[in-house]
């Protein structure tokens, strides 16, 4: 709403020739990137005037038929005052057609009092405007706003060397850490691990007490001096209190003075809604379909890129000139992180997690296969028989798989590494109201081998459930290889960057490995083997301390072949490849007085830091998988600490979860912070976290040489420090769904029977295997049924001497014989059939 100019502001302005602007040349400046040198941020804009840097200056369209000057604004936030101190704002602009604007300096929130409010003509010839005002108010949370609205006609405005000088120089930026010690702000499983950090100037041990919400003491002890942290330059000490194990809501330790946010014990439940929550983050990212607020709620929006105006659409998109004469329908996928953008490589990663995090129920003693079935997750295809979790994942490959060049086309069977706009358009804009042409990009050997890898895997995956889709990507999985193998070495450019991210990769050696790896467990043929086999990777380390990436796919080979049954000759080797892997992660996790499970070679964090921490967490949960060793659990549930709040800011990395949670991630469709209309991004959002390099120029004003720890800012604005990514919330549901399987920790149940499985007989499409159950427990086993899953094709037709039924690819078999006391066993024969793929052994059995 317009509000008139407060009296005191009014007889502070003063209005002077450009002249007179030498008092400012030296003057602090209020300013980013005025002159767009280094794109558009922070500039935002309303959704109906996209702006986008056009000859070195901003230009937007501007749309007719507004009525008021604020229903189109150009601006940036974050802008500080101090009372009483002259400032002046300059900049250059221009109009397609004579317009008058208003040029504001304002509150960026209600009430928006304005400190100046002109009313600059402008014509088509650029023109230089200088305005100089004292400001009546001190405030950091200023904004400045060019309201060009409330033409009957559209017009294009364009804006260059912004400037506003005057006043003290701003403060150093100090984060507000909250109080000195540090803790997990969900809280602790009551039997796992129990730390927190404590920030002090004290050498000697230092007394902690714990207490319950009412303020009872109910347990103490003293911390452990840990010395200066080099990823923080903090003195710390920590303080465990593992051996506390009641459950409880709202505790809080107390330390040296300070007392930590409350959190609490016995935390499981949140842990199973951070699982839900992390994953259904992702139909709200969906693009090509609309967001449907009755399962969102908060969220709802129309579909996003499907041809309406003026949104340009997918569903008929030519390539870059000169890189293709044809056009293809690339509806659907997800928005892959701040921008509109998609991308096969980062798709191919976020895809190939959530697809793990259901192929982990098949081969995990802990694993909990009834908390990701259907109806788990708020999807709009909840209740038709397949699991929540590939009904997600299957949005992204069949977009993945309509990125493939057609046959008869010039490199067909390759992918288009990325569709995306045209030019970089601002923040915010929800994804139907973009009106940059879409653009299809060349292919590339990393694109085409993520769709080979995600399509082999995803179709062992869906055989069960929908068997023409399984076939469908099995098909478009060998395709892929093939063209890779014909074309090994087609890089995307590292200068295609405008309207979208690059992701360049030179080097695709772990594509190919991983490609091949997926292939081999889906089908089992010898030509994948011995492409797995013959890569360098398959013997080379390939856990580094970095943590592996959608750049380095490596990693997602060797773990599937790990965990995935097969005939692989070195499975031994490869399973403990993991497990040293995973004690390396510890360890790191163990020297540093935070629990970070991350320690760059370089000493510098990384953008996206919080994936790469969450990846090795991956490593040391899969450990716990191949070994069932309490200590590997326990590095998990521990190293989740860091990103809960157990870190120098003190700051919960995932939204909604702890008392200060990041909240004003990098992203055009919940931009909350500039546009008080629009939410902040879903609960469950994972922020990239501290970013050594901080690329962008909000960042770089209040970073400048950050310990790593302090290398992140909670503002919309910051994209290389706080932008949300399909590829982080990837992994933050794998890892959140594993230790939402681990109850409330503690040892696992031990099953009560062993299982002997083998093949009897293989007829290359029918099989008989054999079965032999014993009770290895105390107790006798009565009317029990046993229970397993196929990871590839296989069906069971029928049992003898019990009764067998599938559901998907879960199988339960209620023995005839159906009393066994200790030590007394059962076999069944088990008959059924394998349309395509290896007849390999289930790897998990259990008793109940």
């Amino acid at each position: 709403m317009q509000r008139k100019l407060p009296l005191a502001v009014a007889a502070a302005l003063l209005v002077v020739p450009l002249t007179g602007s030498a008092a400012f040349a030296d003057a602090p400046e209020q300013i980013v990137n005025g002159t767009f040198d280094s794109g558009t941020d922070p500039w935002w804009w309303t959704g109906n005037a996209p702006g986008s840097v056009v000859d070195g200056r901003l230009c937007a369209t501007i749309p007719a038929g507004t009525t008021n000057p604020w229903d189109a604004i150009i601006g940036q936030n974050q802008i500080s005052l101090q009372a009483g101190e002259s400032y002046r704002l300059t900049f250059s602009a221009s109009a397609s057609v004579p317009v008058t604007v208003r040029a504001n300096v304002q509150l960026a929130d209600p009430p928006y009092t304005q400190e100046i409010s002109e009313a600059p003509a402008l014509t088509p010839q650029a023109q230089d405007f200088g305005y100089t005002f004292t400001a009546a108010a001190g405030t950091t949370a200023g904004q400045v706003a060019f309201q060009v609205g409330g033409s009957a006609t559209a017009w294009t405005f364009c804006l260059d060397n912004v400037s506003l000088t005057g006043g003290a120089p701003p403060p150093v930026y100090v984060p507000d850490t909250g109080p000195r010690v540090r803790a997990n702000q969900v809280g602790y499983l009551a039997d796992g691990p129990k730390r927190a950090t404590v920030v002090t100037e004290a050498t000697t041990p230092l007394p902690w007490q714990l207490r319950t919400a009412g303020g009872a003491l109910v347990a103490g002890g003293t911390t452990t001096p840990r010395g200066v942290d080099p990823t923080s330059g903090q003195n710390v000490q920590t303080a465990d209190f593992s051996a506390y194990h009641s459950q409880g809501n709202g505790l809080t330790l107390s330390v040296d003075g300070e007392t930590s946010v409350p959190f609490d014990i016995g935390a499981n439940a949140s842990y199973e809604k951070l699982r839900a929550d992390a994953l259904s983050w992702f139909y709200t990212q969906r693009s090509g379909i609309a967001i449907d607020n009755a399962i969102a709620p908060g969220y709802g929006r129309a579909a996003g890129h499907l041809g309406v105006a003026p949104n340009q659409g997918d569903t008929d998109v030519p390539c870059q000139p000169g890189v293709c004469d044809y056009r293809l329908d690339v509806r659907g996928g997800w928005y892959d992180a701040g921008d509109h953008g998609k991308y096969v490589v980062n798709g191919g990663i976020a895809t190939y997690q959530l697809l793990s995090a259901f192929e982990r129920t098949k081969v995990a003693a802990s694993a909990r296969p009834d908390r990701l079935a259907d109806a788990t997750l708020r999807l709009p295809e909840r209740g038709n028989r397949v699991p929540d979790v590939l009904d997600e994942a299957r949005w992204e490959l069949e977009f993945m798989l309509r990125m493939q060049v057609p046959a008869g086309q010039p490199l067909a069977g390759m992918v288009h590494h990325k569709v995306h706009d045209q030019n970089w358009t601002g923040l915010p804009l929800d994804p139907a109201a973009d009106p940059q042409p879409r653009e299809l990009h060349p292919p590339s050997t990393a694109a085409t081998l993520n769709l080979a890898a995600t399509a082999a895997q995803g179709a062992r995956l869906f055989q069960p459930y929908d068997p023409a889709f399984a076939a469908r990507l099995l098909t478009a999985a060998r395709t892929a290889y093939a063209a890779a193998l014909a074309h090994p070495a087609i890089y995307a450019s590292t200068a295609d960057g405008n309207g979208g991210g690059t992701y360049d990769d030179a080097d695709v050696t772990d594509e190919f490995y991983w490609a091949a790896a997926e292939l081999y467990l889906s089908t089992g043929e010898r030509q994948y083997r011995d492409a797995v086999t013959a890569s360098p990777w398959h013997t080379a380390d390939v856990f580094k301390p970095e943590g592996f990436s959608w750049q380095f796919t490596a990693t997602a080979g060797r773990l599937d072949l790990a965990t995935v049954p097969s005939g692989l000759p070195d499975r031994t080797r490869v399973r403990q490849s993991v497990v040293d892997a995973a004690r390396k992660y510890l360890a790191t996790e163990r020297a540093n007085p935070y629990g970070i499970a991350y320690a760059p070679t370089s000493g510098k964090f990384d953008w996206g830091s919080n994936s790469a921490v969450l990846n090795n967490l991956v490593v040391v949960a899969t450990a716990y998988d191949l070994t069932g060793a309490a200590d590997y659990r326990d590095g998990v549930v521990g190293g989740m600490d860091y990103l809960l709040g157990r870190n120098a800011l003190n700051q919960s990395y995932v939204t909604g979860y702890g008392e200060r949670s990041s909240h004003n991630q990098h992203t055009r469709i919940y931009a909350h912070q500039l546009n008080p209309a629009l939410p902040n991004p879903p609960s469950g959002s994972l922020a990239g976290g501290p970013n050594s390099s901080i690329q962008d120029p909000v960042a770089s004003k209040l970073l400048a040489g950050c310990a790593p720890q302090f290398c992140y800012v909670d503002d919309i604005n910051s994209w290389s420090t706080n932008e949300i990514a399909i590829n982080w919330n990837s992994t933050l549901s794998w890892v959140a769904s594993f230790v939402a399987d681990q109850s409330e920790g503690g040892p696992l149940r031990a099953s009560p029977c062993s299982v002997q499985y083998g093949t009897v007989l293989d007829l290359g499409g029918v099989f008989i295997a054999q079965a032999t159950v014993r009770n290895t427990s105390r107790q006798t086993l009565s009317d029990f049924r046993l229970r397993y899953a196929y990871t590839g094709a296989q069906h069971v037709e029928l049992a003898v001497n019990g009764t067998a039924t599938q559901t998907g690819a879960t199988v339960e078999i209620k023995p005839w014989q159906s009393r066994l006391r200790p030590g007394d066993s059962t076999t069944i024969l088990i008959v059924g059939k394998v349309p395509w793929g290896p007849n390999t052994a289930p790897a998990l059995f259990t008793c109940a």
